[in-house]
């Protein structure tokens, strides 16, 4: 006799699984997701609910943890974390993803039965639920999303570098999901069925849910999903047909399929094997080509300069939270310091990668200014290299993303009525 299928999980249950390995194991949720094998088994809408459910946990969780206070006497002891999180979950059903009160109750009370460390901790999470699922609704209405959103360290930088108004924006962009935004192997072609709407820089977005995998042109290699700001480092060395590129860091090689459709000969360079391996993956499936050089970017140097280098370094990606919500529950002062140092050490092995009136290009997805302005502007002070400012024509006529100096800042809040876009640093420089 055949043995039964094992059912379906619990997408509840997944959630909580990935939002402790967010919260309480420090680990991304990307990461997470792919070693999940219960995640993996979910049918496709169940999977989609998990997701959604964890994303917009860590999107409000500063409102949700707000919520859940008002019901606790003294906060859970450090054992209590996973019904902590169990708690986020269904207040953030509640409160945001309208599910019905009975349902988000009564599933969240049945998980915390089904878990042992979870059984002493059934009686508060239906006493705590049961008073938010009546309160929830009237204590949001009166928060300050942004502001509770938003890590404290991450407000008070991003108040310094752009002021207090930009910093609500830049915590507003943050609550809402990005869309989709794709960048066309060939410009003028966009599949049939596709849709879309058409950015000034050139990217195809789309307000599309679920796998990419299955839209049109997918499968033929006629896109490749890319934020519209991650599109823009490539498209400042202008024409680069038969010109020499080096991609640093080049995993998973958006930039390098960019120069590789505009028919430049491109290094990708990478330091991660596995990424390395995806970088090839994506390129096979676009038909591109690339030469694949494993090795880190700090230490391999080419066999002469070549006149275009691109340095899209290892940063905070505090530019991406809009995409991805962890980040901003992941990410540490402390690691801002340690990237900057690697940063400093990549530009530095970069400049000698350039030959002299070659250009350089250094971009960081980070909205940090030790990551974005602060390197450029040390290694100017070194001598050697002078910048060449970005005119906003080249940026699809995006001019507030235009700095003073001439340098590309740009922040979740710009494009705002469209939907936003990443938080990019970008600076272009010639070797003297």
């Amino acid at each position: 006799m055949a043995a039964r299928p094992a059912p379906p999980p619990d997408p509840r249950a997944v959630a909580l699984d990935l939002l402790g390995e967010v919260l309480i194991r420090h680990e991304p949720a990307d990461e997470a997701l792919d070693r999940s094998a219960e995640a993996a088994r979910l049918e496709p809408r169940d999977r989609a609910f998990a997701l959604n459910l964890v994303a917009t946990t860590l999107r409000r969780l500063g409102q949700i943890d707000a919520v859940i206070r008002r019901f606790l006497d003294r906060p859970l002891p450090p054992r209590g974390a996973e019904a902590q999180n169990l708690l986020r979950l269904a207040v953030c059903q509640l409160a945001f993803l309208q599910t019905p009160a009975h349902a988000a109750v009564h599933t969240a009370v049945a998980l915390a039965g089904a878990r042992r460390p979870l059984r002493p901790y059934g009686g508060l999470v239906n006493a705590v639920l049961r008073r938010a699922a009546a309160e929830a609704g009237t204590i949001v209405a009166a928060q300050d999303a942004a502001l509770l959103n938003t890590p404290k360290w991450l407000w008070a930088s991003w108040a310094g570098a752009y002021g207090e108004e930009t910093a609500r924006r830049i915590g507003e962009a943050h609550l809402a999901e990005a869309p989709l935004d794709l960048t066309l192997k060939d410009p003028n072609r966009v599949p049939a069925g596709l849709g879309g709407e058409r950015l000034a820089s050139g990217s195809l977005r789309l307000r599309h849910k679920g796998p990419v995998t299955a839209l049109p042109g997918f499968a033929a290699g006629h896109w490749w999903v890319q934020d519209a700001a991650a599109a823009l480092p490539a498209r400042l060395f202008g024409e680069v047909a038969g010109r020499r590129v080096i991609d640093l860091c080049a995993a998973p090689g958006g930039k390098t399929a960019q120069l590789a459709a505009a028919g430049a000969e491109v290094v990708a360079v990478e330091r991660s094997g596995e990424r390395l391996r995806q970088l090839a993956a994506n390129l096979e499936r676009l038909k591109l080509e690339a030469e694949l050089v494993a090795a880190d970017a700090a230490e391999w140097r080419p066999a002469e300069p070549a006149e275009a280098v691109l340095l899209d370094a290892p940063c905070s990606s505090t530019g991406t939270i809009r995409r991805h919500p962890d980040v901003a529950r992941l990410k540490r002062p402390a690691d801002v310091a340690s990237l900057a140092a690697l940063q400093a050490r990549l530009l530095a092995a970069a400049v000698h990668m350039t030959r002299p009136g070659g250009t350089l290009i250094y971009c960081a997805c980070s909205l940090q200014p030790e990551e974005g302005p602060a390197q450029v502007e040390a290694l100017l002070e070194g001598g050697g290299l002078a910048r060449v400012p970005v005119a906003a024509a080249e940026i699809g006529g995006l001019a507030e993303a235009i700095t003073t100096e001439g340098d590309v800042r740009t922040l979740p809040c710009h494009l705002a009525p469209l939907g936003g876009m990443d938080g990019f640093y970008i600076a272009r420089l010639r070797r003297l």
